[in-house]
C-alpha cells in the first residue's frame, strides 16, 4: 500500500508533490484525448455523440455495451516510483517493448519516428505529449515511471505495448484477503463464493463484472500495483463506456464524462451558482449549440465499510447485496482555459 505523506522523507515528499503536479497535467491531456477529441471526431463525421446516460455512472450499473469506432480508447499507467524488476512477471515491460527508436520502427502512423530521441520521452520535454498522443492508440498499455538510472526525480514514458498478465482470480484473492473475506485461498469457501468475490473486484473499481478487456486490465493493474509503497495512477478509456476512469492505488477513484446540458439546465445551474448564463457558458462549457451545451462532469467514489478492512481484523462473510462503492462528489468542471475557476457541485445522478 502506498505510504502516506507523513511517513515519507523530505525528498520523498517533494517528489510526491511533483508527481501530483504532473498528474494534473496528464489529467488534462488524457481527458481531452478521451472525451473532447472523441466528441470532435463524431461532429466532424456528422454523427451524434453518444452521451453517457446518468445511470451508467452509478455503482453497479450494467449497461448495454456497443463499440463506438470514433471514440478514443487507451490504457496508461503512471507510477510515482520506478517499477521493481519483480513486477515484470505480471506487468510486462522488457527491452523488447522499451521506448527506443529500434522498437518503434514498425508502429503504424508514428510520425515522430525519424525525429525520435530518448530525451523526447521525458515528461518535461515540450514534445512529450505529442509523443504520448501518437502512442495512445497502440495496443495494451503505456507506462510512465520514474527514471531509475538517475538520482533526481525525472519521469519518462519508458515502455509501450505493456501487457497486464496477472490472473483475475489472483487479483480477487489478493483483495479478498486484505478485506478479510478469505484467509488463505479464494476458493476456500467454494466456487460460488469465489465467483462472487471476483464480481466484487470489478465493483470495487467502479465497473460491472462484464466489463471488457482494457477495463479488466486496468483493475488488475491497480490491484497488483497496490502492493507497492508508492502511488500508481491508471487511466482507462474504452470505446463502449465513453468515460475516462482514473484509478489511484491510494484508493482515489473517479470518472470523467461529457454531459449534454439543455438550455433549461444551463439556466438553472447558472442561477444556482449566482452567475449569468454568459459567464457560465464561457467558464464551464466546451461546446455551445443552439439547443444544448457540452460540459465536463466528474464523479468521485468512496468505498463503504464492506470494502475496507475490518477494524478488528477478523474474518467476515460476504453479502453480495451490500454495496462496496458509493458516489462521493459530483462536479461540473471548468474548461481548461479557465484556470482560476472552481468546479461546481452538480448533484444530478440521483435527481
Amino acid at each position: 500500500m502506498p505510504l502516506p505523506l507523513e511517513q515519507l522523507s523530505y525528498q520523498e515528499r517533494l517528489a510526491r508533490f511533483l508527481y501530483f503536479y504532473l498528474q494534473e497535467e496528464l489529467d488534462k491531456v488524457l481527458i481531452k484525448k478521451a472525451l473532447i477529441d472523441s466528441f470532435d471526431r463524431f461532429w466532424e463525421q456528422g454523427q451524434d455523440y453518444p452521451f453517457v446516460d446518468k445511470r451508467e455512472l452509478k455503482p453497479r450499473a450494467r449497461i448495454y455495451e456497443k463499440e463506438y469506432a470514433l471514440h478514443n480508447a487507451f490504457l496508461v499507467i503512471f507510477t510515482e516510483g520506478s517499477l521493481p524488476s519483480h513486477c515484470k512477471r505480471y506487468v510486462r515491460f522488457f527491452e523488447t517493448n522499451k521506448l527506443i527508436k529500434e522498437n518503434l520502427e514498425y508502429v503504424a502512423d508514428f510520425k515522430l519516428y525519424k525525429d525520435f530521441t530518448k530525451n523526447l520521452a521525458y515528461f518535461e520535454q515540450s514534445d512529450f505529449f505529442t509523443l504520448l498522443e501518437q502512442l495512445l492508440p497502440v495496443d495494451y498499455a503505456l507506462l510512465i515511471q520514474k527514471d531509475s538510472t538517475i538520482k533526481r526525480t525525472r519521469y519518462t514514458l519508458s515502455h509501450f505495448r505493456v501487457k497486464i498478465d496477472w490472473p483475475i482470480d489472483a487479483a480477487a484473492e489478493d483483495l479478498a484477503k486484505s478485506l478479510r473475506y478469505v484467509s488463505k485461498d479464494l476458493y476456500e469457501k467454494g466456487e460460488k463464493y469465489a465467483e462472487m468475490l471476483q464480481q466484487k473486484l470489478f465493483e470495487y473499481y467502479s465497473f460491472h463484472h462484464t466489463a471488457g478487456g482494457r477495463r479488466t486490465a486496468a483493475i488488475i493493474a491497480a490491484q497488483y500495483l497496490k502492493s507497492l509503497d508508492f502511488i500508481a495512477t491508471i487511466y482507462v478509456a474504452s470505446t463502449s463506456c465513453r468515460t475516462l476512469t482514473k484509478i489511484r492505488t491510494d484508493d482515489k477513484l473517479s470518472k470523467y464524462v461529457l454531459f449534454r446540458l439543455s438550455n433549461e439546465e444551463i439556466k438553472e445551474i447558472a442561477e444556482t451558482n449566482g452567475m449569468t448564463e454568459e459567464k457560465f457558458e464561457k467558464t464551464y462549457l466546451f461546446h455551445r449549440f443552439k439547443d444544448y451545451g457540452v460540459g465536463l462532469f466528474q464523479v468521485t467514489y468512496v468505498h463503504t465499510e464492506y470494502s475496507t478492512p475490518p477494524a478488528d481484523g477478523k474474518l467476515r462473510e460476504l453479502n453480495p447485496d451490500y454495496y462496496w462503492l458509493v458516489v462521493d462528489k459530483q462536479l461540473l468542471l471548468p474548461n481548461f482555459k479557465q484556470t482560476d475557476a472552481r468546479p461546481l457541485v452538480y448533484k444530478t445522478l440521483y435527481a
